[in-house]
């Protein structure tokens, strides 16, 4: 077998075999495939596409190219959740402790933050002590002893995804819907779960920002998982605005601690809610839609959840104060008001340019060896649909040094738009797939 072929095939559009596409990504893992070569089919790929059938067989070929976690031996249903990423999108901290207070086991494998979107790892890193970097026997210990375990991917899991992540980033081949499932499902596969719910962003501040783009990236990960035997269904929904009212590390744990108060903003709350109810149905602790939004509501209003998240700190090395001391989390010294510029209603926040403004502050990274700063950030104060005056604050800025501050500002300008009238806003959920 060899490489040219594969790559003249996919170049003029025919379809490939699964021995060819193990070829390439054995080749590709194991160096003996120059970069050169698995660039070229990378880009043919972005030009020519791959059936449902194809992509089905890359997944499991990076997949394979790893281990498979086999959980097992631990009783009850494992369900995972993944986001393809927005401003603000905290979800993960607050429906993973509802999950496993319902009583399914929540194996959440989870990324770094890139370009304007933030990373749930980078939010848990902000809580003080809190490790992230588990070994798969301790991965099993945290589910054993909390329901939840939250980390990183491991070298074992997935390697050839890595590579050819990195391949993508430098040869302009990431915009790919094949790759991007295979790259997403081949690591949520290998984690050993049962169930995943899928939550892919649309908009402005997504990396799909049309509704046609996200439809059909969350029909091919839907496609994908149950094809790999894992239950799986996908909710598309709004990413024009940043989710709830903080942007940055530290803010946003806090957010979700107020939420698992009760006291969050409604629309993070009903997400997580929503996100959480399909993860204790798929998990099977829960009949229906209607019985599992009960029993995720009741472990909100009870406490419940909370003190599951106190738990799953403590197990992970965080300091569990950090629930109700805010003042034991990063912040940063420095505030400074952005301010209506005119009477009316608050039209639009754009995301990307309010997260690629946080990360100017050091919120997030341009670059995978960037160091975050986990107590800058941005709060919303008005968010779209909410009346202002002339004067009044729209954003809130956290900043440590001037120069950033400077920087974010320059990004800030045309993300905040007022007008007259109510603006006309997508809900928050735009469809469902299953």
């Amino acid at each position: 077998m060899r490489a040219t072929d594969i790559i003249r095939i996919k170049r003029d559009g025919g379809s490939l075999t699964r021995e060819q596409i193990e070829f390439f990504v054995r080749g590709v893992t194991d160096q003996t495939l120059p970069d050169y070569q698995a660039s070229a089919l990378l880009m043919a790929v972005v030009l020519r596409g791959m059936t449902a059938e194809e992509t089905a067989w890359l997944t499991d070929a990076m997949v394979r190219s790893g281990i498979r976690v086999d959980l097992s031996g631990l009783p009850g249903s494992k369900v995972d959740k993944h986001s393809t990423g927005g401003v603000g999108d905290k979800t993960s901290l607050v429906l993973a402790p509802l999950a496993a207070a319902c009583g399914v086991l929540v194996p959440m494998m989870s990324g770094r933050g890139l370009g304007h979107t933030g990373g749930t790892l980078d939010k848990l890193e902000a809580i003080p002590g809190f490790r992230v970097g588990l070994s798969l026997e301790e991965l099993r210990a945290a589910l054993e002893a909390t329901g939840c375990a939250m980390l990183g991917q491991t070298s074992r899991i997935a390697p050839a995804d890595k590579k050819l992540y990195a391949l993508r980033d430098v040869t302009a081949t990431v915009e790919s819907v094949p790759l991007i499932t295979a790259s997403i499902m081949s690591k949520k596969i290998a984690e050993g779960i049962d169930g995943l719910v899928l939550d892919v962003k649309t908009g402005r501040g997504a990396f799909m920002k049309t509704l046609d783009d996200s439809r059909r990236l969350a029909r091919s990960l839907v496609d994908t998982g149950r094809r790999a035997g894992v239950r799986t269904e996908a909710l598309i929904t709004s990413m024009d605005a940043p989710l709830g009212r903080a942007v940055g590390n530290a803010l946003e744990v806090v957010e979700c601690l107020e939420t698992l108060k009760g006291r969050g903003p409604d629309e993070l709350t009903d997400l997580s809610l929503r996100l959480a109810a399909r993860m204790v149905r798929l998990g099977g602790a829960a009949a229906s839609e209607d019985e599992a939004e009960r029993m995720v509501r009741r472990a909100l209003d009870s406490g419940a959840a909370l003190e599951k998240w106190r738990q799953i700190v403590a197990h992970q090395g965080g300091d569990p104060r950090t629930v109700d001391d805010y003042q034991r989390l990063p912040s940063a010294p420095g505030r400074h008001l952005v301010r209506a510029t005119r009477s009316g209603y608050v039209a639009l926040l754009d995301a990307e340019r309010i997260g690629r403004a946080s990360v100017a502050l050091g919120a997030g990274r341009n670059r995978v060896e960037d160091a975050v700063d986990p107590g800058v950030g941005i709060v919303v104060q008005a968010t779209v649909g909410d009346p202002v005056r002339e004067g009044e604050p729209v954003l809130e800025i956290h900043y440590r040094e001037g120069a950033a501050l400077e920087a974010a500002l320059e990004r800030l300008e045309g993300a905040i738009e007022i007008e007259d009238g109510l603006p006309e806003r997508l809900p928050l959920v735009i469809e469902e797939i299953a």
